[in-house]
C-alpha cells in the first residue's frame, strides 16, 4: 500500500506563513506527497523536499521562474501499476470530465489545482480526477482542504476529503 497526501493552492508566505499542523503531520505520515502547484515561492518546495518521503509536483500559474525552472508543468508517475498525471489547470468545470478523458487517455487519475474548489470525479473512461482544494486559501469554500489516499494494487482507495478549522 501507498500513502498519498494531496495539496494544491498553497500561496506561501502570501495566503498562510506555513502550512497548518494537520497538513504538516499528513506530510509525515504520507509514503508520497503529490502536490498541483501555485507553491508562490520556493521555501515550501525546499522544505517538501527534505521532509516529504517522496515528492510528485507541477508549477502552477502564480509560481515564478525559479519554481519553473525546479519543477515540470506535468509531472507524471506510476504508484503501485496506477498512472498519476499532476497539472495545475483543466480549464472550465462545464465539460471538464470528457475534455480530460480525451486529454489524458494514458492516465489512471489526474491530480490538479488552480479553482481552490475540492473535485472528486470519474469519467466514463475510468479516470479518477481530484482537486484537493487548498489547505491555506478557502477563497469562496467553507474550509481550507486537502486529501489523502491510498494506492493498493492498482487501485486507488481511501480517498477522503479533510477539512482544516477555521482560523480567525
Amino acid at each position: 500500500m501507498v500513502r498519498l497526501l494531496l495539496i494544491a493552492d498553497t500561496h506561501l508566505p502570501k495566503r498562510a506563513k506555513d502550512l497548518p499542523v494537520q497538513v504538516w503531520d499528513a506530510v509525515d505520515a504520507a509514503d508520497v506527497v503529490i502536490h498541483a502547484g501555485d507553491w508562490v515561492e520556493p521555501d515550501l518546495l525546499d522544505q517538501l523536499e527534505s521532509r516529504a518521503k517522496r515528492l510528485v509536483a507541477c508549477w502552477g500559474n502564480n509560481d515564478g521562474t525559479e519554481l519553473r525552472r525546479r519543477l515540470p508543468e506535468r509531472a507524471d508517475v506510476i504508484l503501485d501499476g496506477l498512472r498519476f498525471t499532476v497539472v495545475h489547470e483543466t480549464g472550465a468545470a462545464t465539460g471538464r470530465e470528457a475534455r480530460m478523458a480525451r486529454d489524458y487517455p494514458d492516465t489512471d487519475v489526474l491530480v490538479f489545482g488552480h479553482s481552490h474548489i475540492p473535485w472528486d470525479t470519474t469519467t466514463k473512461t475510468g479516470l479518477r480526477l481530484l482537486n484537493p482544494g487548498s489547505p491555506t486559501d478557502r477563497r469562496r469554500q467553507p474550509h481550507c482542504t486537502y486529501m489523502t489516499a491510498s494506492v493498493r494494487g492498482t487501485s486507488l482507495t481511501d480517498v477522503e476529503l479533510h477539512q482544516l478549522p477555521r482560523y480567525g
